[in-house]
């Protein structure tokens, strides 16, 4: 072998070598960080689920991820308390917010649905009926074709994205009436289950076979309709960061826009992803169609 050669090879060796560690410093170079992401309960269940497949992953790491609404989210993130904000919201819709200091990771598409007690027997409700319901007009199931139950209203608490969302796009910015609050999806589905007459409204990944989902208008709350703005009551889930996000943050926030979760737990924890919706809504409810469709 020429001296040439032989240096060329040994070249080869040491950059392929080089190449190999430097893959490896990226693999573990956020070991040991821990990040807390705060906020929506609707997107709670994505986070969580692609937190413990990333730490799985990346041996070191630690994501904790806590409920507490997308109001509680988006403050304690503006004060810097987490690394992550997640919300239902676009941070300029929630008051006392400064939208500027944040960052906005859009992650998945959520819809939202209208779900009663089985005893209702109701199972499809006009806009106008839903707004009578939930301001009050309307006090008897049997006033809008169902059985004769008195209504019970079970609302998200006030800076609930979720509530916000409804109201907006389900009520027609209507408020609802005052009544009772839950902090949590998953305690909202667990009362609407065991009272009769009790309405409220979930995400689509918390609704099954305990309660009753509503359409509204003969439109029913499926992930095509929610595609193509038919079925109104959606929102973004929004990842936010105070600032451009760095470290392990960077990383995880990476990872959830990634093909690797994005085309599985989004799907199977019943979101949609992003790029699946042939519209587009910004902050002030405006609809656009977007490219291509």
């Amino acid at each position: 072998m020429s001296k040439k050669r032989w240096v060329q090879g040994l070249v080869l060796v040491v950059l392929v070598a080089l190449g190999f560690y430097a893959y490896q410093t990226r693999q573990v170079s956020h070991a040991g960080e821990s990040i807390t992401a705060v906020g929506s309960t609707a997107l709670q269940p994505l986070v969580e689920a692609a937190g413990e497949q990333y730490t799985g992953e990346h041996l070191g790491t630690f994501i904790n991820v806590q409920g507490g609404g997308t109001g509680t989210g988006l403050s304690q993130i503006q004060e810097g308390a987490v690394q992550i904000g997640n919300s239902d919201l676009f941070a300029a819709e929630q008051k006392g917010i400064r939208a500027k200091e944040l960052v906005d990771h859009r992650v998945a598409v959520v819809g939202i649905t209208p779900i009663v007690n089985k005893k209702v027997g109701v199972k499809d409700l006009s806009t106008h009926q839903l707004i009578q319901v939930f301001t009050g007009q309307v006090t008897n199931w049997r006033q809008v074709g169902g059985a004769d139950l008195p209504i019970v209203l079970i609302n998200r608490a006030q800076g609930s994205g979720t509530r916000a969302t409804f109201e907006q796009f389900g009520l027609e910015k209507h408020r609802s009436k005052t009544s009772q609050e839950q902090d949590s999806s998953g305690m909202v589905r667990s009362i609407v289950a065991t009272t009769p007459g009790a309405i409220s409204y979930v995400a689509f990944s918390y609704v099954d076979k305990t309660v009753q989902d509503l359409s509204l208008n003969h439109v029913a709350p499926t992930e095509d309709n929610v595609t193509t703005n038919r079925w109104k009551v959606w929102s973004y889930e929004h990842l936010y960061t105070k600032g451009q996000p760095t470290g392990l943050t960077k990383a995880f926030i990476a990872y959830v826009q990634s093909p690797a979760v994005q085309n599985t737990l989004v799907r199977q924890l019943g979101y949609l992803s992003p790029n699946q919706m042939m519209v587009e809504r910004n902050a002030t409810g405006q609809i656009t169609q977007t490219e291509g469709n």
